[in-house]
């Protein structure tokens, strides 16, 4: 493992990691009971419909398919010679002063260019089975029609590697007719969880005991992000049998993440254990709080993202670093949350020399604000004020302090 002797920018950092990925390999998946393994996943090729959406020229309403030239001098009365369902291959032949009923989605008869609302007739006869209609309005040819391709033609785009499979994009396939979708699937990640002081949720905590969250929190992480953790593993603060476990996992999963046992000190196992590996580098990156990462490709094959253990810590580190390398793995276009702005609620001291990532909680109204849900100063250490957190704050070096009003660039996490 190589050493970093100066502070690394936060950008130059995700750069070096970004450049390490290797993608996911694609496979290929069968539309018709793909969905739990479509839906989530990034195309990893263009997709083009393969026939015209819609496939025919189809009816826009429920009503009657007629002649536009029969109804030129409306109100008239047609003839009403049979009915068209959505769903129908009947095409019938309309003669001068004929009409047939038609259903939403249904194909135009050849010999109609006009659809009449229902609501624009009146029945000859009660009720919807009758042999003629009065039809009080005139309709210009192509009315309530949707015309064969004007959505989209064939072989015209639909979706682009890249993009994630949403229901929405996954129907719309669907229905230009894919068969089978070329996609990356999510990344197979293993958490692993080291230290000490670490006990379970639930049980008595001795001077110096903690309970062991930053499983849940490091899972938690990656589930909001559409990745299921593939396997959680706790290991004892033991040099050998974490590198151990880093090749058995390694060897297995596409990335491995741990928190703690990253700093300098003789206890920081992760560090130590990581020192063998060649392509993992361990850097001060020029944040708060998060500064202390090491993070590379192992030997066995998958990347590693050792974060701080502080869970304020590990949570920012997730979400500048490794979130968009697991992006990255799976193919997606955009690997960065988008950033808003917003005003500060209130004013808070800056990091002045690194980027301070600050948890944020926001009011809504007339423009966005947001106020600090941790204490400023000691925002790695501030759990309980995270919990509400519902974004960061992203403060620049070189600013010492935030003002009321100020605008401040923010990723917001939750909706």
């Amino acid at each position: 493992m190589s050493t970093a002797n100066e502070p690394l920018e936060l950008e130059v950092h995700r750069t070096r990691l970004l450049s390490q990925v290797v993608p996911v390999t694609p496979q290929r998946i069968a539309v018709a009971g793909g969905f739990t393994a479509l839906h989530g996943a990034v195309l990893a090729r263009d997709v083009a419909s393969a026939h015209p959406l819609p496939l025919w020229d189809n009816s826009a309403m429920d009503g009657y398919a007629v002649r536009s030239a029969d109804v030129a001098a409306a109100p008239v009365t047609l003839d009403v010679i049979g009915e068209v369902p959505a769903g129908s291959g009947w095409d019938p032949v309309l003669g001068p002063g004929q009409c047939v009923k038609i259903m939403t989605g249904a194909p135009i008869p050849s010999d109609a260019d006009a659809v009449v609302r229902i609501e624009d007739t009146s029945a000859a006869v009660e009720g919807w089975d009758v042999k003629t209609v009065q039809v009080n309005v005139q309709v210009s040819a192509g009315r309530n029609i949707r015309r064969s391709g004007e959505d989209k033609k064939a072989g015209e785009p639909m979706a682009y590697a890249g993009e994630e499979l949403t229901a929405a994009r996954l129907s719309a396939l669907a229905a230009a007719g894919s068969s089978t979708l070329e996609v990356r699937a999510m990344p197979k990640v293993a958490v692993l969880i080291t230290g000490a002081e670490l006990r379970t949720p639930g049980l008595s905590l001795s001077r110096g005991q903690v309970p062991e969250t930053n499983s849940l929190l490091m899972a938690g992480l990656l589930a909001e992000s559409g990745i299921q953790a593939a396997t959680v593993v706790h290991c004892v603060d033991d040099i050998e049998a974490v590198r151990e476990q880093l090749a058995i996992l390694g060897a297995t999963h596409d990335a491995v993440l741990s928190t703690g046992g990253v700093g300098p000190g003789a206890y920081d196992v992760m560090r130590q254990a990581l020192e063998s590996e060649p392509e993992v580098q361990a850097v001060r990156v020029k944040i708060r709080p998060g500064q202390p990462q090491c993070a590379g490709r192992l030997a066995a094959g998958a990347m590693v993202f050792a974060l701080p253990g502080n869970p304020v810590s590990a949570a920012v580190s997730f979400e500048l670093f490794v979130r968009p390398c697991l992006r990255s793995m799976q193919g997606h276009r955009e690997v960065l949350r988008p950033t808003l702005r917003a005003v500060a609620a209130v004013g808070w001291r800056a990091a002045a020399g690194r980027v301070q990532v600050i948890p944020v909680v926001f009011e809504h109204g007339a423009q966005l604000r947001c106020a600090p849900a941790v204490q400023a100063q000691s925002i790695s250490h501030s759990v309980g004020g995270f919990g509400a957190a519902q974004g960061y704050a992203l403060v620049p070096a070189g600013i010492t302090q935030v003002n009321p009003g100020d605008e401040v660039e923010v990723l917001r996490m939750v909706p």
